[in-house]
């Protein structure tokens, strides 16, 4: 009886200690994450403030030029007006003359200054003002406007998938439940839709539909991993819960144990969701990422390529393990034959 409590004892001790420490890693992870974020807050602050400054600096600038421009169109006008002025005052002189000149009988005084008298004064027969701002500043300015906001696009992309290593795991497909008409690759890194059924073992965990999912299941934390999807037409991606329907039909929804993104026709994509949602990206992805918080309840789909996020499952609960899911779709007359690769995460 007083070893068994010298052992319970022991093992009490060892709890405390593992819990602490336990607690101390939390800790650092709360702590770590404040500096994570407070670095991200600053660079994304400083990269707003550059395009904000360029705004500023483009409106400026811009305001200054219309300005200008107007000063100069009120400069133009008020010369014009004074030369108009100046030629009215020497046609009103002319007029004067004239009139005394009728009422005069010195006939060789008139003869001697006819040329004169009778020559057309200069003055301006085609006068006008350009009534419309000159745009083509306005132009220029949006043009640098564009060029400045792509640049500092380009930098948030680069940190906007920054954070994706961190949490990167390493999958492969489990050839245990893989639908037959399935190749996977020996590596179990690929998976493509076969024209044959292959003679493969019957188990309870093996799906009916043309799907596949990892060896690896997840029930704490945070994963990530990439699924090249390159030159493909149509796929699907996602997680699945452990014990989603594998004998008959699949319903994709959150309900039934799927979160998943279906690519069709290369360009119009489906969230799963309840109800699903139907929607176009910009650009085509080449590799898909997918971020898992579970517990935040969170699935994340992302454009590796240009590291821009394509769609959320949140609000999510989750009470099984979790395992990423791969259905690589009809072939499409060839269209379509390309692989699913799971890719490593750079």
């Amino acid at each position: 009886m007083s070893n068994q409590l010298v052992k319970k004892k022991t093992d009490m001790q060892q709890m405390i200690q593992y819990k602490m420490k336990k607690i101390q890693e939390i800790q650092h992870s709360v702590e770590l994450r404040k500096r994570n974020t407070e670095k991200e807050k600053s660079a994304r602050n400083q990269l707003f403030t550059d395009l904000i400054s360029s705004i500023e600096r483009c409106q400026s600038e811009l305001l200054k030029m219309m300005e200008e421009q107007q000063k100069a169109a009120d400069k133009q006008a008020e010369d014009l007006i004074k030369e108009l002025q100046q030629e009215i005052t020497d046609l009103k002189k002319r007029n004067t003359e004239l009139e005394q000149l009728s009422h005069t009988d010195d006939h060789l005084h008139l003869l001697q200054i006819y040329s004169s008298l009778y020559s057309h004064p200069h003055t301006k027969t085609e006068i006008s003002i350009d009534t419309d701002v000159n745009v083509l500043p306005l132009q220029r300015a949006l043009t640098q406007l564009k060029k400045t906001h792509k640049a500092l696009n380009k930098q948030l992309s680069k940190t906007g998938l920054g954070w994706a290593p961190k949490y990167a795991v390493d999958v492969t497909l489990d050839p245990d439940t893989a639908n037959p008409y399935l190749i996977l690759s020996d590596d179990g890194k690929q998976v493509s839709l076969g024209d044959i059924e292959q003679d493969v073992p019957e188990n309870p965990k093996r799906f009916d539909d043309c799907c596949v999912l990892a060896k690896q299941g997840f029930s704490s934390g945070r994963f990530y991993y990439e699924v090249q999807v390159k030159g493909k037409t149509g796929w699907t991606v996602g997680v699945a819960r452990e014990s989603i329907n594998r004998k008959g039909g699949i319903s994709p929804s959150p309900e039934d144990g799927l979160w998943s993104m279906v690519l069709i026709n290369q360009r119009q994509y489906i969230a799963c969701d309840n109800p699903a949602v139907a929607f176009s990206h910009r650009k085509t992805p080449e590799k898909v990422g997918l971020f898992v918080d579970y517990e935040e309840g969170l699935v994340s789909f992302y454009d590796v390529g240009s590291s821009s996020h394509i769609y959320s499952f949140t609000g999510q609960t989750f009470t099984e393990k979790l395992y990423p899911y791969f259905v690589p779709g009809l072939n499409d007359k060839g269209k379509n034959s390309n692989p699913l690769i799971i890719s490593p995460v750079s």
